[in-house]
């Protein structure tokens, strides 16, 4: 029993950290704390008139600020937005591999930033962008920290706010009271995403989307990671919109990593941040084989 705890946690481990992390591999090595060279993280930046709000980008579980939005961080500052994204929720593997602190802590941490992107760019709101965890962390912010004031559009990929079982794994670690070992080893939000986690208990305590900012949720049905892919589907309500990426383009394939480089995304992410001055949709052929 002992080795089938042990083999579980590397398994839980393995695959919550790599949650987010992108799959290009032509990019170039980068540390975790480099300024990227695209604009992007430029406290210079003031908004514009055609795009008030910064953008803050939020990543995923096991990821960090650069590796997340390699891919999406330069589109939209080439279309125009102040962007700006920092690694949160670092434990024992540091600024590498952030989002593993317990989300309520990560929360936080975010309000924090936000405020921060408000006052350099002198912006009294932003827009939100995340993935996956990226998507837990800003939807608690704004339903219990405040954020719900200081945020104008929320745009998730890869969404959760329900939990995962992981196809099981996750079901299998709570029968297996693994629970205090994943903490232990400096993953408390591993945790919160068990189903049944007193995190989620409070988050879905009433809608998860509050009044005020508007919510877009996008997920594919090729999701392994987020499993059920409808744990990232919201309430219906007026400023909520839901969209299953496979419904408006049957040809992405794409499965949870692979929205952080899916053209597809960019361009719904785009549209809802600027639904005004958005440009007709154009379903792209796009896989990553399942991932």
């Amino acid at each position: 029993m002992a080795k089938l705890r042990t083999l579980l946690t590397v398994l839980l481990l393995s695959v919550l950290a790599s949650t987010t992390l992108t799959t290009t591999a032509s990019a170039a090595p980068a540390s975790a704390g480099a300024a990227p060279s695209s604009g992007w993280n430029d406290w210079s930046c003031r908004p514009s008139a055609a795009h008030p709000e910064p953008v803050v980008l939020v990543h995923g579980m096991g990821a960090n600020h650069w590796d997340n939005f390699l891919t999406l961080a330069p589109t939209l500052r080439a279309n125009g937005y102040c962007v700006y994204s920092q690694t949160y929720g670092k434990t024992l593997l540091g600024g590498l591999a952030g989002g593993l602190a317990p989300m309520a802590d990560s929360a936080a941490e975010l309000s924090t930033y936000v405020d921060r992107v408000r006052a350099a760019t002198g912006a009294s709101k932003v827009d939100i962008v995340g993935h996956s965890e990226g998507t837990t962390v800003p939807a608690y912010y704004m339903k219990y920290l405040g954020g719900a004031a200081k945020v104008d559009d929320f745009v998730g990929f890869g969404s959760n706010f329900k939990g995962t079982t992981l196809n099981g794994l996750a079901t299998l670690a709570e029968a297996l009271k693994l629970q205090g070992l994943l903490t232990g080893v400096g993953c408390g939000a591993c945790t919160d995403y068990l189903p049944g986690s007193t995190f989620l208990a409070e988050l879905n305590d009433g809608p998860v989307a509050v009044p005020g900012p508007t919510y877009t949720s996008i997920v594919t049905r090729y999701d392994t990671v987020v499993t059920p892919y409808t744990s990232g589907l919201l309430a219906p309500a007026p400023n909520v919109t839901n969209i299953v990426l496979q419904e408006k383009c049957g040809l992405d394939f794409a499965g949870h990593l692979g929205l952080a480089i899916d053209p597809n995304v960019a361009q719904l992410v785009l549209n809802r941040l600027d639904p005004e001055g958005s440009k007709p949709f154009r379903c792209r052929l796009f896989t990553t084989l399942g991932i």
